[in-house]
């Protein structure tokens, strides 16, 4: 059953809360996250982003990055901009983008629970990355990430929260720049925190990671490398009821057709496919159906039958493209160390993939439908794993809110 327990958060000034809380680490470029940062001296992309405090030729991955990043995260603290929660406690994180609410339970979870598969997976790491997060939370002595873990509903979690937020104010409450609105409050009351301790550990049977696999992969190698901290022996993270959430997209783009022309490529695809051209985006709106953006021009590809299996992996479309057309067309074997294919999350739209086709970085997109949180917790059951980068969540947790320190 699943172990989680409450923390000493490092958390933001209120009056400050909305300048510091930062976009997650993993969804910004180094270019980005400066422009984002720019003239915003409380942005917490400094402790997360911090070669944007370095000359532009800094090697992201260098120790100079890692070593600034501690060196912000001791200045926001020494200038009060951030400071530890005194005694304990859980945290709920509500978040609201287009009219849709969700809210989760914000605590530290065991990395036992992620040896044992208590804490479920679906999808591979790739090395680098997880090196990444293992040295800035070496350098740090943080873990500044949050990893997104849904759960099926715990009724009595449900009340808990509710009654909560009823009754109590929020320590934050504000909209971010891009419309979606953040608001936390602090359960620090020791019978509800023993209430919610005691029913994840006898209702919980697992909790399946939802987004962030390589901040937890990570921070338990870094618990491997701390042994004897008890802090390292948790890690952060946000944990969602499965009836509040949706999955969205998450697209591909290849930096070239594996040799063919253009004419080939397309002959290619039509043994699996049926490939009919669109004069507007293709959005796929059903299972099997996929949208493919090839010099300027957009196509519908329809998978024939024949080209997927009924077992939970088989059935699911970024399997079928793998299958039948990175590895079999473009002899794209592993997406994860393999230089030539980038991920492009829905949530920025079918015009980043014209953007990067357009630009002539890559050479051809692929949108798709995307998987069900129901399909998610059948693959991490049956002990399978997705194609990396298959699910993409929204609206997506604040950096710098809560942290916890090790």
């Amino acid at each position: 059953m699943a172990i989680i327990s409450p923390f000493r958060a490092l958390r933001p000034r209120p009056d400050i809360a909305d300048r510091l809380a930062s976009r997650p680490y993993d969804v910004l470029n180094s270019t980005e996250a400066r422009e984002e940062a720019k003239n915003n001296e409380f942005s917490f992309l400094h402790i997360t982003k911090a070669e944007i405090d370095l000359p532009e030729t800094t090697d992201v991955h260098s120790e100079a990055v890692y070593q600034k990043a501690k060196d912000n995260l001791l200045r926001f603290i020494d200038t009060g901009k951030l400071s530890e929660e005194a005694e304990p406690a859980y945290y709920i994180y509500q978040l609201i983008m287009d009219g849709r609410k969700q809210t989760g339970l914000v605590c530290i979870s065991a990395v036992d629970d992620y040896h044992t598969d208590v804490i479920r997976k679906h999808e591979f790491t790739r090395p680098e990355k997880e090196l990444d997060r293992i040295n800035h939370m070496l350098t740090t002595s943080a873990q500044t990430g949050n990893v997104f873990l849904a759960c099926r509903d715990v009724p009595e979690v449900n009340k808990i929260i509710a009654q909560w937020k009823d009754s109590h104010k929020p320590v934050y409450d504000f909209t971010a720049d891009d419309g979606i609105r953040h608001t936390i409050w602090v359960i620090n009351e020791e019978k509800k925190i023993q209430l919610i301790t005691r029913a994840f550990a006898e209702k919980v049977a697992c909790t399946y990671i939802a987004d962030g696999h390589h901040r937890a992969a990570s921070a338990a190698k870094v618990s491997e490398k701390l042994r004897g901290n008890e802090d390292a022996k948790f890690f952060l993270t946000t944990i969602f009821p499965a009836s509040e959430l949706k999955i969205l997209d998450y697209n591909r783009v290849v930096t070239d057709l594996n040799g063919l022309s253009k004419i080939e490529f397309l002959s290619a695809l039509e043994k699996d496919f049926t490939v009919t051209p669109s004069s507007t985006p293709v959005k796929p709106g059903k299972l099997h159906e996929f949208g493919m953006y090839l010099d300027n021009q957009w196509y519908t590809l329809q998978s024939k039958q024949g080209t997927y299996t009924e077992d939970p992996i088989g059935v699911l479309d970024i399997s079928i493209l793998s299958s039948n057309v990175l590895d079999k067309i473009l002899a794209i074997k592993d997406q994860r160390t393999d230089k030539r294919i980038d991920f492009v999350g829905g949530i920025r739209g079918l015009n980043e993939l014209e953007k990067r086709v357009n630009s002539g970085e890559m050479q051809v997109a692929f949108s798709i439908f995307p998987v069900s949180i129901e399909q998610l917790f059948d693959i991490a059951d049956s002990g399978n794993v997705m194609p990396p980068k298959s699910t993409w969540f929204e609206p997506k947790l604040r950096d710098g809110l809560l942290t916890h320190l090790i």
